[in-house]
């Protein structure tokens, strides 16, 4: 259900807050070859570091389990997904797809249409992230 009113929502932003072994490999993966923008570098102290990327606009999608089962029948042939997966929106999915495998992601489905009208595939990334892109095939006018 979605509401029509004006009023300023409680929660300005989503943040999902990643920890990672191998910062250079992963800011490169997420930045440099999927493209988020680079929005802030926080000063640390020492060694610590932190980038905040950003992903276009963000949801949160809740699922039951019968709906995690029939998206990971469809998207990756049954295979389970984790528990939390992040899902980006990308303008061409293959591509992408091949890309972040090229940058070290590991394919756990190829990219395929799915019955809502998306062409989505499946990987593993760095920091642990199980991936899905996602590509709209009905796109709404602006």
């Amino acid at each position: 259900m979605t509401t029509e009113n004006h009023t300023p929502p409680p929660v300005r932003q989503l943040r999902l807050v990643v920890e990672t072994e191998d910062y250079d490999a992963a800011l490169t993966f997420y930045r440099d070859v999927l493209g988020l923008v680079e929005r802030e570098v926080v000063p640390s102290e020492g060694e610590a570091r932190i980038t905040i990327l950003e992903a276009g606009r963000a949801t949160l999608e809740l699922s039951n389990p019968a709906q995690v089962k029939y998206i990971d029948q469809v998207e990756a042939d049954g295979q389970p997904s984790a528990r939390i997966r992040v899902a980006f929106e990308v303008d061409d999915a293959e591509a992408a797809t091949r890309d972040l495998v090229e940058a070290g992601g590991t394919l756990i489905a190829e990219p395929r249409e799915t019955p809502w009208r998306s062409v989505n595939s499946r990987l593993n990334g760095p920091a642990g992230l199980q991936i899905t892109l996602f590509q709209e095939l009905d796109q709404p006018a602006d």
